[in-house]
């Protein structure tokens, strides 16, 4: 498997929201209204005007004290082999792509013609695809797919100034992933990739993924993920149609 891939070194995070802001600034994105929601972290989820927001989570001992801030730097993960893509395909296979070089996944427009947006959002084990209420679009992370074509990186890579963001060739990224892990492993013994098998934003996490977000890692029966996999077996033979 071939392409680009992210990795994500969440050891080294420290919740700047540089990745945030660059993401916001190359994409034209407009500011979200948001308030007070007694956290730190602002807005509290990704929409269909912020493609990216850092998670931040108090993890406390067992005698109630806090022993880590946990950060977050959520983004879509494009999948290897993308359930939102499959269950498009049924109804317009142009309006979910997958680059062939890179293998990032897009929402184009016509997105917005695809009958039930929450059967797409359902089908995704990370709860990523968004839609704008005017527009009826569907957006999420591109990869920054313009800036990659033209050999620059990403702007959240860009923006990173602790080295949490890195971005390449997908067999340099998983080395890089799979020796950064070894080393984090000496201190924290419960470290692990999350999903690197079968996404291209691979997170190092230096305890359960859970205990950073609830969509970390893919659970096993994701609402309505199982339904689409089965339909697609049934009727293509294979639960892909879109190879990377």
């Amino acid at each position: 498997m071939s392409g680009k891939s992210f990795f994500v070194d969440l050891t080294k995070c420290t919740a700047c929201r540089g990745c945030q802001i660059a993401c916001k600034q190359w994409n034209k994105l407009p500011a979200e209204q948001t308030r007070n929601h007694g956290s730190h972290q602002n807005p509290m989820d990704v929409s269909a005007i912020t493609y990216k927001t850092v998670h931040m989570k108090e993890v406390a001992d067992d005698k109630g004290f806090m022993a880590a801030w946990l950060f977050f730097p959520e983004q879509c993960r494009h999948c290897t082999e993308p359930p939102c893509k499959m269950t498009a395909d049924a109804y317009d296979d142009t309006a979910i792509l997958q680059d062939e070089v890179t293998g990032a996944i897009t929402f184009t427009e016509k997105t917005k013609d695809l009958p039930d947006f929450d059967e797409i959002r359902e089908a995704c084990p990370y709860n990523i695809p968004r839609q704008d209420a005017a527009t009826k679009v569907m957006t999420k992370c591109t990869m920054c797919l313009d800036r990659v074509q033209n050999g620059l990186k990403p702007a959240c890579v860009q923006a990173c100034p602790t080295g949490t963001m890195n971005f390449g060739d997908r067999d340099e990224m998983l080395a890089l992933a799979e020796k950064r892990l070894a080393e984090v492993q000496k201190k924290f013994p419960d470290a692990v990739l999350g999903d690197a098998d079968s996404t291209r934003v691979i997170y190092l996490y230096q305890m359960a993924p859970q205990k950073f977000h609830d969509f970390a890692v893919a659970a096993a029966t994701t609402p309505g993920l199982m339904n689409r996999k089965a339909m697609f077996a049934k009727l293509f033979g294979s639960t892909s149609r879109s190879k990377a």
